[in-house]
């Protein structure tokens, strides 16, 4: 099992001036720690005027200097906006390109579509159509990642002529692709384009196995047909995170920020807001009262409490349900609501001192039997893929540089068209 750090950059109020200075500083210094302790992948959300619950809307730039300060640990966008109201396909191929150039081959691009009324309306996106528009979009970006030159397409959401859109990125044909899951549908989605799969959802490991299950019976089936040019099959769950010798210790550091985070998506989806004058902390709060101390006395009389938040033991006990049930990556959510960065590191070397080294001792083993497993499904997946179709040398139009000129140059080439 591979494990992950997740970034929303959450920052509940009330503010000082410097206070998203130091959030961006304290987790770029929680990515290098995690880098240092072997930790797999980190993971930066893309959101857009989601004060308190998300001051991550360029998770690129952030992305980047994580990979300036570390030499093995994955950083991918977990995930970006691919819809072209938010990124121009064009432009999340160059970036993503490029981050994986500067990481040395470690970028991993998940794509996602956005939820809240906030982000869709302020981008004129219609949520009927947003899931069609990501799929087109980033389909389009793997083919412009791999292929010199793109030959253009004539899509329902966007349009874009011939280009070499470079830089090229370092892995081949291109970093993995991953999607944004919140459910058994779109956990069915990811499976069905071969692409790995992000669940950002909080479910029991009984449930995580009815997923795993249905992500893997599809990329085996003859239902999954890639949109990249290779598969990812992997599935990657959120789990809360907070770890200390004294469970009940573990529960007051780690549990109001971990229910913040569920509290505040879903009022954001769910609610009205007035820009510049949210109070979810507060609202949160409100709700909620001293819902912590109740939880600390239950788990206190539960011998088989197991949860991303306790004690090494309940931890360990935790990711081997998760494994069992057959989920790749356990991502965690140690930096939400106003969880404190000296804790938050605390518990990073408590999880890379007691537990990750059981797990990563037997981690090379179970690659080689998965890959082995899953060759001939990603095969036969592959041959299934409807391949963009490169230009021959006379077909790639010429891009004159006389306005006039360059209409009737570039029309006579055509354009690749969807469908």
């Amino acid at each position: 099992m591979r494990f992950g750090v997740f970034y929303e950059l959450q920052l509940p109020k009330p503010w000082t001036e410097d206070d998203e200075h130091r959030l961006v500083q304290e987790a770029l210094d929680q990515i290098v720690l995690a880098d240092e302790l072997g930790i797999d992948y980190a993971w930066a959300v893309e959101h857009h005027f989601l004060e308190e619950y998300s001051h991550c809307s360029a998770p690129e730039t952030f992305l980047a200097a994580a990979a300036a300060r570390t030499r093995n640990i994955k950083v991918g966008h977990g995930i970006r906006q691919v819809i072209p109201s938010y990124n121009h396909p064009a432009r999340t191929a160059e970036v993503t390109a490029m981050l994986d150039l500067v990481s040395n081959g470690r970028a991993q691009l998940g794509f996602g579509e956005g939820a809240t009324r906030s982000e869709l309306h302020g981008f004129n996106i219609k949520a009927k159509t947003k899931r069609n528009a990501s799929i087109e979009a980033v389909e389009q970006v793997a083919n412009m990642m791999a292929m010199t030159p793109y030959p253009g397409f004539e899509g329902e959401f966007f349009s874009f002529p011939c280009r070499n859109v470079v830089p090229k990125p370092l892995q081949k044909p291109h970093p993995p692709l991953w999607m944004a899951c919140s459910n058994r549908d779109t956990i069915k989605v990811a499976a069905s384009l071969g692409v790995g799969a992000l669940a950002f959802a909080f479910v029991n490991p009984e449930e995580a196995k009815h997923w795993a299950d249905i992500y893997y019976g599809i990329i085996k089936s003859d239902e999954c047909k890639p949109i990249g040019h290779a598969v990812n099959a992997n599935i990657a769950m959120v789990s809360s995170f907070s770890v200390h010798h004294d469970r009940s210790e573990a529960i007051r550091r780690g549990q109001d920020g971990f229910e913040f985070f569920g509290y505040s998506l879903a009022a954001l989806v769910t609610k009205d807001t007035k820009p510049g004058h949210t109070t979810l902390w507060k609202d949160f709060h409100d709700i909620r009262g001293n819902k912590t101390e109740e939880i600390v006395r239950t788990a206190a009389l539960d011998p088989e409490y197991s949860s991303g938040i306790g004690t090494p033991d309940d931890i360990r006990r935790h990711l081997h349900e998760f494994e069992n049930a057959g989920v790749d990556q356990v991502i965690f959510l140690q930096q939400a609501g106003r969880n404190k960065h000296g804790e938050i590191c605390e518990a990073l070397n408590l999880f890379a001192d007691e537990v990750l080294p059981e797990f990563k001792a037997e981690q090379t083993a179970k690659d080689a039997a998965k890959a082995e497993e899953l060759a001939p499904y990603i095969e036969a997946a592959m041959a299934r893929k409807d391949w963009m179709a490169p230009l021959a040398e006379d077909e790639v139009p010429v891009v004159a540089a006389s306005r006039t000129k360059q209409a009737f140059t570039e029309n006579r080439s055509g354009r690749v068209k969807a469908g």
